[in-house]
């Protein structure tokens, strides 16, 4: 027995919201990452530097010390206080090295005179003695500038460096036992170059002891 023309119609109609409702359930919902998902999964930007000294990037100074070297970088605009570190830290090391290893080539042309003299004698006792010694660097010494400033024609620059050594020194008696000791050194050097000259290399002027 045919279907009446209007059941067919409300069957039909029965199917098709059945389909419309099963595709609403499909394309209705979020499929995949959302926008604001992906905005909620995003890390947090970096903070910016603190203006009360907080982080930094590498090598940046702080301001009281960047104030204190205006004086110097009025007479020399050139100065830049962070390759002048890195130069620093570098001479601390090779001056160190070349005293231990008696190095007086090396060390001619990295010191004032009047260092290079001290450091003679230095070296002229142990040399009296028949000791050689040997300094390593345990590890990369740290180097703070304390001051940058000009005094008449002159460019002067503290950095206290705090290191820690290893040193080897071998007697003069073949048989005797090699001393090695392992020290924490803190001293403030005193760099100087004179303002306007041709060589821009600064010398060591000065060493004293500092606290740790």
């Amino acid at each position: 027995m045919p279907v009446p023309v209007q059941v067919q119609i409300v069957i039909f109609a029965v199917i098709a919201a059945i389909v419309l409702f099963q595709l609403y359930n499909v394309l209705g919902k979020k499929v995949g990452r959302q926008p604001e998902e992906d905005a909620r999964a995003q890390p947090p930007a970096p903070a910016a530097p603190a203006a009360d000294g907080g982080a930094q990037r590498p090598g940046a100074l702080d301001a009281v010390t960047l104030s204190s070297i205006a004086g110097l970088r009025a007479r020399d605009p050139n100065f830049d206080p962070v390759r002048f570190l890195e130069g620093a830290r570098q001479a601390h090391e090779t001056i160190v090295r070349a005293y231990a290893a008696g190095d007086r080539e090396t060390l001619k042309p990295l010191l004032t005179p009047h260092v290079m003299a001290s450091f003679e004698a230095g070296i002229a006792a142990r040399e009296a003695r028949g000791e050689t010694e040997e300094a390593e660097f345990l590890h990369p010494a740290r180097a703070d500038l304390e001051l940058a400033t000009a005094e008449e024609n002159r460019a002067v620059a503290k950095v206290r460096f705090l290191a820690e050594l290893r040193n080897r020194v071998k007697p003069a008696d073949a048989t005797a036992e090699e001393q090695v000791e392992e020290r924490r050194v803190a001293e403030v050097w005193t760099f100087e170059r004179t303002l306007g000259a041709s060589d821009p290399n600064w010398l060591l002027a000065r060493t004293e002891p500092a606290t740790a």
